[in-house]
C-alpha cells in the first residue's frame, strides 16, 4: 500500500511541476483557458457623426431608440407568480406583430426556436431595431412577460423630406460577426460615410464566471471616437422656404419632376437644393429615384442660355442693342429657326428681341459673333465640363458642334446640354461682376471629439469670363425682362426689389428618339435670377418639367411661385433691404472688448440698443456685432463675460438672434420650428449649472396667426360683452 500511494504521489507531484513549468493540459495553454473564461470585453460604441447646416441647426444626428429582446429561458423567472420569461409565444408573437414591422407567423418562428435551442433571448432583426420611444412604451403597456428593451441608437432626419437627394440616408446593417453598424447608403451619408463613422472603443476586464468584476483586477478603457461633424453651405432657414414652395407646386400641377437651387452669388456656396419627386429620409417613403438631378441630369437648358449669348455679345463687342432685325424666322442651310409664336414681331430691335426671347434675335447675333467665339466662351463659363462641386457622378453636358445648325441652337439653348448647377456656376459670374465662382456645399468637416476643424472649404474663383462692365450691362437687360412691357419675365417681379433673370421655355426630346414632344404640357419650364439687380445676394434656378396647366395658364406660372416666393422670403431673412424701404436710424458698433459690461449696457441702452450680457459681468471678452457695423436702434447686442451664465427670455427673439447667443455662449440649445420664438423650455433668469438641453421653440408669424384663428372658432378669446 506504501508503495502504490506513495507511486501515485510522486506521479501527481510530476504532473504538478510538468504543468506549472510548461503552463499546459492536454495541448491547450491554461492561461488562455482562463483567459476565455474571466476575461471580458464590451464594446463602446461611437456615434455617428452630424450633419448639420451652416448655423448648426441638425440635418442628421444619432438619436436614443431602443432594441427589442424577448427572453425566451424558464431560467430567468425565480418567482412562479412573477415570470420573467416570454410565457404564451402565440400571445407575444399577435402583440408585438401590432407594434412592429414584422409578421406574426414570423415573430412566433423566432420565439419557438429560441426556447427549442434552448437559448436565454433572442432579438428580431432590423423589425426590432431603432424603435421609438413611443413604440417602446406602447409595448410596455401590454404588459408582455420576457419583453425588455436595451438603449440603441438611430439615425434620426428632424426635418423630413429636407434636401434628401443631396444629404442621402444611413441605415442600420448587421455586419458578418453579428453585430450592427450604421452605414451610409446614399448622398452625403454615402460619400462621407468614413469621416462620419467614427471608431468604437471597448473594455477590457476580468470577471467571474456570473459576469461581476473581480476585485483587483485591471480594468482597460479604450474609448470610443465619435465620427466627424460635417457642416454643410445650407441654410436650414431657406431651404425650408424652399421645400415648401416645391410642396405646394407639385401638388397644384403634379409635373414630372422639379428642380431648384439657391446659391450665394459672392462665394459660390450653395444655400439649398431640392428636387420633385422626393422623399423621406428617416422612412425612405418615396425614393424612386436615386439620382440627384441638380448635380447628375445633363437638359437642353432653353433660353436661359441666352443669357450666356448676350453676355458674350456684350464682352465681344456685338451688342447693339437699338439695332434692328427680322424676327419671326431664321433659316441656315436647310433648317429653319423659328421664334416661340412662329411668325415673330416685325422688325424690331435686338433689345425688344431680348426682352420676348426670340430665338432668331441669337441666331442674327451669332452671325456678327461668330460660331467659335460663341463655343469658346460658353466654355470659359464653364459648359461641357464638371463644376467639381464635390459630389458624385456629376454630369459635364455637351456643347453640340458637328454641324452648323448646332452653333445657332446652342445660342438659345436646345441641342447642347448643361446642368442645373452648370447655369447657377456661370450665373455668379453675371451677379458677381465678372468673377465665376465655384459651387460647393461642403464648408467644413469638424473633429465632434475635440472641436478641431479637419477640413474648411474656401470661396474659389473658377474664372473670369467676362469683365465687371460687361456683367453690370447684363444685369440691366436681364432686369428689363422683368419690368419692361414686352419682357417675358414680368411674373418675376418681386415687391420692393428689382430682379434680374431669363426665362427658359426647353423642348423635351421624345424618349423613342424620333424628335421632340409637343403642347404646352410637355415643355421644360425654367427661369435663372437673381436679386437685387444692382448688387445680386442670391442666385434662384428653378425649373418645372411638364406641368399639368390649365387651359388660360402660362408655363411660366409654377416656376414663378416657387422664385418669388423663395426669392422673397429669402432676401428678408438675410435682412437684405427693400430698395423702398423707409430709412431707419443706426448706431455705429464701437469696440466694447475689455470695457465694464455694466458701464456697456448702461451705455447701449441710452443710445436705444437693447445689450445681452452672457455670463456673470465684470470685463467683456467677446461681442457680436463686431466694431464698426451700422446698427439698427432696438437691436440686441451680444456681451460676452466670464463665469455662470443667467438665461434671459427669448422671447420674440428671431432665429438668427438665437443662433448668435448659441454659439457665444456655448450653451445646449436646441431649436425647434422657424419664425419667432414662442416658449422655452427653461425659465428665464434660471442660472444654468449643468449640460441638459434647452429647448427654444419658434414659430413664423402664420403659424401664430392660425392658431389664434382656431381659439377664437372654438370660442376663446372672444371679445367680452
Amino acid at each position: 500500500m506504501f508503495i502504490i500511494y506513495g507511486g501515485l504521489f510522486f506521479s501527481l507531484f510530476i504532473r504538478i511541476f510538468t504543468i506549472q513549468a510548461t503552463g499546459e493540459v492536454n495541448g491547450h495553454q491554461l492561461e488562455a483557458r482562463a483567459a476565455a473564461l474571466y476575461e471580458k470585453e464590451a464594446v463602446l460604441t461611437a456615434d455617428r457623426g452630424k450633419i448639420l447646416d451652416r448655423n448648426g441647426s441638425v440635418i442628421a444626428e444619432d438619436t436614443l431608440s431602443y432594441r427589442l429582446i424577448a427572453v425566451v429561458s424558464p431560467k430567468a423567472t425565480t418567482k412562479k407568480d412573477d415570470p420573467q420569461h416570454v410565457v404564451d409565444l402565440e400571445k407575444t408573437a399577435k402583440v408585438l406583430s401590432e407594434h412592429i414591422a414584422m409578421e406574426e407567423s414570423d415573430i412566433y418562428v423566432i420565439l419557438k426556436e429560441g426556447v427549442s435551442k434552448e437559448r436565454w433571448q433572442v432579438e428580431f432583426g432590423s423589425a426590432g431595431r431603432s424603435i421609438s420611444h413611443e413604440v417602446m412604451n406602447a409595448i410596455k403597456k401590454e404588459d408582455l412577460p420576457g419583453i425588455v428593451f436595451a438603449s440603441d441608437t438611430n439615425r434620426y432626419y428632424p426635418n423630413g423630406p429636407f434636401a434628401s437627394h443631396l444629404i442621402g440616408f444611413a441605415l442600420k446593417e448587421e455586419q458578418k460577426d453579428g453585430s450592427f453598424k450604421t452605414v451610409g447608403k446614399m448622398g452625403l451619408e454615402y460619400i462621407y460615410d468614413k469621416e462620419l463613422q467614427g471608431e468604437n472603443g471597448s473594455v477590457h476586464y476580468e470577471s467571474d464566471l456570473f459576469g461581476y468584476l473581480l476585485p483587483n483586477s485591471e480594468k482597460m478603457v479604450q474609448p470610443a471616437k465619435d465620427g466627424d461633424d460635417i457642416y454643410l453651405t445650407l441654410d436650414k432657414t431657406i431651404q425650408n422656404f424652399l421645400e415648401e414652395a416645391m410642396t405646394d407646386v407639385y401638388k397644384d400641377y403634379n409635373p414630372e419632376s422639379m428642380v431648384a437651387i439657391v446659391a450665394d452669388p459672392k462665394t459660390g456656396e450653395i444655400l439649398a437644393m431640392s428636387q420633385r419627386p422626393t422623399f423621406d429620409p428617416d422612412t425612405r417613403g418615396g425614393l424612386d429615384s436615386w439620382t440627384n438631378e441638380v448635380i447628375e441630369s445633363a437638359i437642353e437648358p432653353g433660353s436661359t442660355m441666352k443669357t450666356f449669348t448676350l453676355a458674350t455679345a456684350i464682352e465681344t463687342g456685338k451688342w447693339k442693342p437699338n439695332a434692328q432685325y427680322q424676327s419671326g424666322s431664321y433659316t441656315i442651310l436647310d433648317r429653319t429657326i423659328r421664334d416661340h409664336n412662329q411668325v415673330g414681331w416685325g422688325k424690331i430691335s435686338y433689345l425688344e428681341g431680348f426682352q420676348r426671347s426670340s430665338n432668331t434675335a441669337m441666331a442674327n447675333l451669332l452671325e456678327d459673333i461668330g460660331n467659335e467665339t460663341l463655343i469658346d466662351y460658353f466654355k470659359k463659363f464653364g459648359f461641357g465640363k464638371k463644376t467639381d462641386i464635390g459630389l458624385p457622378n456629376e454630369a459635364s453636358g455637351t456643347l453640340l458642334t458637328n454641324y452648323p445648325v448646332n452653333y445657332v441652337t446652342t445660342s438659345y439653348g436646345q441641342g447642347s446640354t448643361a446642368t442645373p448647377i452648370q447655369l447657377v456656376q456661370a450665373m455668379t459670374a453675371i451677379a458677381n461682376d465678372g468673377k465665376m465662382m465655384q459651387p460647393y456645399v461642403i464648408d467644413k468637416i469638424v473633429d465632434s471629439n475635440t472641436g478641431k476643424v479637419i477640413q474648411e472649404e474656401k470661396s474659389k474663383v473658377k474664372g473670369e469670363p467676362i469683365s465687371k462692365e460687361t456683367a453690370k450691362q447684363v444685369r440691366e437687360v436681364l432686369a428689363s425682362t422683368v419690368t419692361a412691357e414686352a419682357g417675358t419675365a414680368k411674373r418675376f417681379a418681386i415687391e420692393g426689389y428689382e430682379v434680374a433673370g431669363k426665362t427658359g421655355t426647353a423642348w423635351i426630346a421624345d424618349t423613342d428618339g424620333s424628335g421632340y414632344l409637343t403642347g404646352k404640357n410637355n415643355y421644360l419650364y425654367s427661369f435663372l435670377g437673381m436679386a437685387p439687380a444692382d448688387d445680386p445676394q442670391l442666385i434662384v434656378y428653378v425649373a418645372v418639367k411638364r406641368p399639368k396647366l390649365k387651359l388660360t395658364e402660362a408655363g411660366s406660372e409654377p416656376v414663378a411661385k416657387v422664385f418669388t416666393s423663395v426669392m422673397e422670403n429669402s432676401l428678408k431673412y438675410l435682412n437684405i433691404n427693400p430698395e423702398d424701404a423707409v430709412e431707419v436710424q443706426t448706431e455705429s458698433m464701437g469696440n466694447y472688448v475689455g470695457n465694464d459690461a455694466e458701464k456697456v449696457q448702461t451705455a447701449l441702452t441710452n443710445e436705444g440698443l437693447t445689450p445681452i450680457i452672457i455670463g456673470e459681468g465684470g470685463k467683456i471678452t467677446d461681442q457680436y456685432p463686431k466694431e464698426g457695423l451700422s446698427i439698427p436702434k432696438g437691436s440686441l447686442i451680444f456681451l460676452k463675460t466670464d463665469g455662470a451664465i443667467t438665461l434671459p427670455s427669448f422671447d420674440n427673439w428671431s432665429l438668427r438672434n438665437v443662433l448668435v447667443y448659441k454659439q457665444m455662449s456655448g450653451l445646449r440649445i436646441e431649436v425647434a420650428g422657424e419664425g419667432f420664438v414662442t416658449s422655452q423650455s427653461v425659465s428665464p433668469n434660471t442660472v444654468i449649472a449643468d449640460d441638459s438641453p434647452i429647448v427654444i421653440q419658434l414659430k413664423t408669424p402664420e403659424e401664430v396667426y392660425s392658431a389664434k384663428e382656431e381659439k377664437t372658432e372654438e370660442g376663446e378669446d372672444l371679445p367680452q360683452d
